[in-house]
């Protein structure tokens, strides 16, 4: 189970893809390296690697993506396929649970094929460990029968490529990741980037929509294509019932207000946390229970769900103490920040002057505040 399948279903700025994002994702993925927008460190290393490949005659190295969801990794996969003028087989991790699921898998392979194994870490460790000697040997051993009949029988197979991605690299175990040959970590984007990506989709989607509303768009997308393709959608509904079709900034505006999707990405969601956390608990610290509790919310969906983007807006922070708002989240919501006082002021490591200098216990050691 990932963080993103205990998300409310009505969360427009999810980056888990529902059934709607990926038919239309695969309307809008570029085909070709040079088509695809950001990303800019990983496509030129990628870059080399195929095209050293394509020099050689040789498959090239197994190559594996990680960063979070909505980003490219299934769009590069496919992009590396159409660069080798290979076939792709596409699969994920939780449908492989058993060593004999990869290895029907691996023997129908033909030779340069790619094999894209998306969630990769979520595969059972049995068929983990056929994985290694099929990267690394071209083989996989097939066991007939059982108990002390039972005979491995190797089986040989074509040079091939996989292609592997995680939302989570740190939970492969390293004799798997030590066998990928590139390894490219997928960053948020870049406001000026998804407005590229805004345009280029709208471009595509046959929607009107000038620089200013393509910014406004990208603006609210959280660094991510995926939900930057999903807002343009749903600002495009409101363009053509509400007015005559063309998005500008203050159609996309008003579309996202309707929405809920603020001028910063918060949902509904991440504002109720910050709310109940400045409004009920004064900015805290506060246990996530206790706050998961007053937004009505799992302890996990607050978590594994809001607080990740909260966290990384600046708006809220974790404690030993507990959760707090950030003078940033007081201002988002409009409201004026205290002067911080007893814990609040000692979870953040602030005294009235400034930082609070470390401490010594009575053993000698430093304590921080």
């Amino acid at each position: 189970m990932t963080p993103y399948d205990s998300e409310p279903a009505d969360r427009l700025v999810t980056a888990a893809a529902d059934g709607e994002d990926q038919a239309v994702e695969a309307a809008l993925r570029p085909k070709l390296l040079d088509e695809f927008i950001g990303q800019e460190r990983v496509r030129e290393q990628l870059s080399l690697v195929l095209q050293a490949a394509r020099k050689r005659g040789t498959a090239p190295d197994h190559v594996l993506l990680s960063g979070p969801p909505g980003l490219g990794k299934t769009t590069l996969s496919m992009i590396i396929a159409a660069e080798l003028n290979a076939p792709i087989r596409i699969t994920s991790g939780p449908a492989i649970q058993h060593a004999g699921d990869l290895a029907a898998i691996l023997s129908s392979l033909t030779e340069g094929e790619v094999l894209f194994l998306d969630e990769i870490h979520r595969m059972s460790r049995p068929a983990e460990e056929m994985l290694y000697m099929a990267m690394e040997d071209y083989r996989v051993d097939v066991i007939v029968g059982k108990g002390p009949g039972a005979t491995a029988i190797p089986l040989e197979l074509p040079p091939f490529t996989l292609v592997g991605a995680t939302t989570r690299a740190g939970l492969l175990p390293p004799p798997l990741r030590d066998r990928f040959g590139f390894t490219g970590h997928m960053e948020f984007y870049a406001p000026a980037e998804l407005e590229r990506v805004v345009h280029r989709s709208a471009a595509l989607l046959d929607v009107e929509i000038d620089p200013a509303g393509a910014a406004e768009i990208a603006g609210r997308s959280r660094g991510t294509p995926r939900i930057a393709n999903r807002l343009l959608r749903r600002v495009r509904d409101y363009a053509q019932v509400k007015h005559d079709g063309v998005v500008d900034r203050t159609i996309a505006a008003q579309a996202l207000k309707v929405y809920e999707v603020d001028a910063r990405g918060l949902d509904r969601l991440d504002r109720a946390v910050l709310d109940a956390l400045i409004r009920l608990f004064g900015g805290g610290p506060v246990g996530l229970s206790t706050l998961a509790v007053a937004v009505g919310e799992e302890a996990e969906t607050v978590e594994e769900v809001a607080e990740p983007f909260l966290v990384r807006e600046g708006l809220l922070a974790r404690t030993p103490r507990g959760r707090i708002a950030t003078p940033a989240a007081w201002q988002h919501l409009g409201l004026v920040p205290p002067v911080q006082t007893g814990p609040a002021r000692a979870a953040s490591g602030q005294g009235p002057r400034g930082p609070v200098p470390a401490q010594s216990d009575l053993f000698g050691a430093v304590e921080e505040p």
